[in-house]
């Protein structure tokens, strides 16, 4: 902190960004992230020969198919693949995206059988974002004379693919990953592989030197490691900081429009916040409530009029998907057993493209005792979990009542007989007690805050500060700050049927506060306002009403 401050930080701004890491000689570097500090492929050998192979595929015109994933991070990924070498003359490449409800993630029998009836003659196939525990059916595509290519990020199984693969999380000996790109997402590793293609193919003349494919990779890239939730440090944060400063000049035509349907706000003020929540969800949307190949031709569609009715079938597939979420959220939340070590909640008319979203929003509304939830529909199940547990080992301990099982941490999904679901329940609750034993901290649920802050601290200056720390995500989170001892002057309902608050205090020097989603509070909070209150909230520059300092609020209680 003291070499920060010496360097001309502000005492809180130098607080802030030691938290993260960030010492006085990279400051300058982390607070401008560029391209011109992106490894190259270079560093990481595979990438060289997987390029070299299929160059080697597409200069002879052998069909080549991409098999990706229906989430934004395999939509994005597969996108990047085939543009990429499509820019090869005389490539013949198709993508393929497996039917989430019907197929399930990943190369299973009936999207790998799928695949193959659509594309009798292919000669290559490469995946992105999915294939490092596919090593079966890589097996048996192989001995059926079909050369496959695997590019991931997930953990590998216990048996690799006999094939060159390229997953920062699988050790492959004579090919170690370098520690920058640990945190990739598909696309990430997507982009590396691209980078590496199209470098191979300007150097033979194949593709014209004065032509970049690079702006349209590095934009959806930037979108999908935001959507997928990886750590925005390092090569990450540097792909998402360029991804928003191009993404009006090079993004996709589809994502342009899809954007300009969905925000009020305009791509000059593009956020890692509008790749979460904003656009990611829609590409999402098209996978959960029907076809991921929906939003990937949106992506590929090169027509702007095109573009913009594939914007409008999947804007209106994200509506859907919010009533399908809203109804199955106030269902779930009925059969939410208090004091449960875990929640394993079975919805049987419910939808299960969107379970995944209704775990987390149980989660959430779990508050200060956070435990695991997983939420059922039909033998699919998506679960959610708190920071502190494992969601891949809880599941393993249950692998023996389940089909399939697969994720990370925090998130993972599975199948299983209808009639496992109770044995599920109690295995699933037993796993997570035995975790929440050996790491108590799993269940503190508490809200952590970077500072203290008083009133005449939340000026503009420290809201532009906090600006330039952006993009934030996992791994940089907006800096949360507290303050206690304020006192309620106003609280009215805002938005659509009250559904927020928006909220001012007595003492001025304390900034205008709103609260996304708490409308349902402000008769209890008007009956409070005469006790001192403790609130928990980020602060960002408003333009409503001239510029000034808005807190944006995450909690607030009364003190006792």
């Amino acid at each position: 902190m003291q070499g920060l401050e010496a360097a001309g930080y502000t005492p809180l701004l130098a607080r802030l960004l030691a938290q993260r890491g960030v010492t006085a000689p990279d400051a300058a570097d982390w607070f401008a992230p560029s391209v011109r500090n992106l490894r190259t492929p270079d560093a990481w050998p595979v990438l060289g020969r997987i390029a070299d192979e299929i160059l080697a595929f597409a200069q002879k015109g052998a069909p080549i198919v991409v098999f990706g994933d229906y989430d934004c991070d395999g939509v994005s990924a597969t996108a990047i693949l085939a543009l990429a070498i499509r820019a090869v003359p005389g490539a013949r490449v198709r993508p393929f995206l497996p039917e989430r409800l019907t197929e399930g993630y990943g190369m299973q029998e009936p999207s790998v059988a799928r695949m193959r009836r659509e594309n009798p003659d292919v000669a290559l196939v490469v995946t992105v974002d999915n294939g490092i525990v596919s090593a079966e059916p890589i097996a048996r595509l192989k001995a059926d004379g079909i050369a496959v290519i695997v590019t991931d990020h997930h953990l590998p199984g216990a048996v690799l693919p006999d094939c060159l693969v390229a997953d920062p999380m699988a050790e492959i000996a004579g090919s170690p990953c370098p520690a920058e790109f640990r945190g990739l997402c598909g696309a990430g590793v997507a982009f590396l592989v691209a980078h590496a293609l199209i470098s191979r193919a300007k150097a033979r003349g194949l593709v014209s030197a004065s032509k970049s494919y690079a702006g349209a990779a590095l934009v959806l890239a930037g979108l999908a490691t935001v959507a997928d939730v990886m750590p925005l440090t390092g090569q990450n944060r540097i792909l998402v900081a360029e991804a928003l400063r191009v993404f009006r000049s090079c993004a996709p035509v589809g994502l342009c429009e899809l954007y300009d349907r969905a925000s009020r706000r305009g791509a000059a003020c593009l956020t890692a916040r509008d790749f979460g929540f904003v656009i990611g969800p829609r590409i999402n949307a098209a996978g959960r409530l029907g076809s991921g190949m929906d939003a990937l031709n949106l992506v590929l569609c090169p027509d702007r009029e095109k573009a913009r009715d594939w914007a409008r079938t999947i804007d209106l597939r994200n509506t859907e998907r919010k009533n399908t979420e809203q109804r199955m959220s106030l269902e779930a939340q009925k059969r939410v057993v208090a004091g449960a070590a875990a929640q394993v909640i079975d919805l049987p008319d419910g939808h299960p493209g969107v379970s995944g979203i209704v775990a987390a929003r149980i989660l959430e509304s779990l508050g200060e005792s956070p435990v695991p939830v997983c939420v059922v529909v039909d033998g699919r199940g998506s679960a959610r979990a708190p920071e502190g547990y494992n969601l891949r080992d809880a599941l393993d301990a249950c692998a023996g009542l389940l089909d399939h099982f697969g994720g990370h941490a925090a998130a993972g999904g599975f199948s299983l007989p209808p009639a496992n679901v109770d044995a599920f329940r109690e295995a699933f609750a037993a796993a997570c007690a035995r975790q929440r034993a050996q790491h108590p901290e799993c269940a503190e649920g508490v809200l952590h805050f970077d500072a203290a802050v008083e009133g005449p601290e939340l000026t503009l200056e420290l809201a532009a500060d906090i600006a330039r720390m952006a993009p934030f995500g996992e791994g940089n989170p907006e800096p949360v700050f507290a303050a206690r001892n304020l006192f309620l002057r106003e609280v009215r309902p805002l938005g659509i049927e009250g559904r927020h608050l928006a909220l001012t205090f007595r003492d001025g020097k304390v900034p205008r506060a709103v609260w996304w989603g708490h409308g349902e509070q402000v008769d209890e909070l008007r009956a409070n306002a005469a006790k001192p209150h403790e609130a928990l909230f980020t602060i960002e520059t408003s333009m409503y009403g001239g510029e000034h300092v808005e807190l944006r609020l995450l909690a607030l209680r009364p003190l006792a």
